[in-house]
């Protein structure tokens, strides 16, 4: 005689992950995680490598494997906003995504967590950061600067300064962002700093196996406060001279685990806090 079970169903477990390529050096595994085991929460977070051109395929068949959303990573970014249902204006005006939402109905929700997570970083380590307290200055004009320059004129910077080596990108950002965003030359990036309350790296330089951000700091005012989004090594060059000549400084790792809490509470459920055990688990 077979023996039949009258317990109940075992519901499914929501799966997320963060696709990428390269991917394997994502710390936002661990991110989550951690926080699955503190909040004692069934699920899964998994690094996923993605070609380009799998990438459409890819997105259409993971909401049917049990997947309530995404991270996108580089080269993804971008391109997910074509293949996304709903785009949230501030992914739009970005012109990225690193958060998707696989929604009940089958739509893909694409938003970009990125600048929340950036100011979030700021409050939290130094709560009366003002974002009028005088001009902010953005070294670079990537993808991670838009959403930094987006972010810091939605907080009330009044004037953005902006310069990258490739001059006409810096340009780009002031035709969409408007008159409070000012471009300076690569020749002159030292002088952007004169005067200049918040001063943001968002290039890769001075990461660990990059280029050093060669900038001359010597306009650099110690009033000023310093960050980078780069955190790896946490005190980059350019942050340990910042704090040098007096600045208060920022390292970036906040900023990755600021800008995963939202995706996390809308995945599964909770919202996350953000604290030095955060980062402890994640710095491994």
């Amino acid at each position: 005689m077979t023996e039949t079970s009258s317990a109940a169903p075992i519901a499914n477990v929501p799966l997320s992950g963060v696709i990428g390529m390269p991917i394997a050096h994502s710390k936002s595994p661990r991110l989550h995680r951690h926080w699955l085991n503190r909040y004692g929460i069934a699920g899964h977070y998994v690094p996923m490598p993605v070609m380009p051109e799998h990438l459409a395929e890819v997105l259409r068949i993971l909401p049917y494997a049990g997947f309530v959303g995404l991270n996108v990573t580089i080269p993804h970014k971008e391109a997910v906003l074509t293949l996304a249902d709903v785009v949230t204006d501030r992914a739009a005006l970005i012109g990225a995504a690193n958060t998707l939402i696989f929604r009940p109905d089958g739509k893909i929700h694409a938003d970009n967590t990125d600048g929340y997570g950036f100011i979030a970083n700021l409050r939290q380590n130094l709560p009366d950061w003002q974002a009028d307290a005088g001009p902010a200055a953005v070294i670079g004009a990537g993808g991670a600067a838009r959403a930094v320059v987006a972010s810091l004129l939605d907080s009330g910077v009044q004037e953005l300064r902006i310069s990258n080596r490739t001059k006409i990108r810096a340009e780009q950002i002031k035709a969409e962002f408007g008159a409070r965003v000012v471009v300076y030359d690569w020749a002159q990036v030292g002088n952007m700093l004169d005067g200049a309350a918040t001063v943001v790296n968002s290039t890769s330089l001075g990461m660990t196996g990059k280029q050093p951000l060669r900038v001359p700091l010597d306009a650099l005012s110690p009033d000023a406060v310093a960050t980078d989004l780069v955190y790896t090594p946490l005190m980059t060059p350019f942050l340990t001279e910042a704090q040098q000549r007096g600045c208060r400084v920022v390292d970036g790792l906040g900023m990755l685990l600021h800008q995963a809490a939202p995706g996390f509470e809308r995945w599964f459920g909770q919202r996350p806090e953000v604290d030095a055990a955060t980062r402890a688990a994640v710095l491994g």
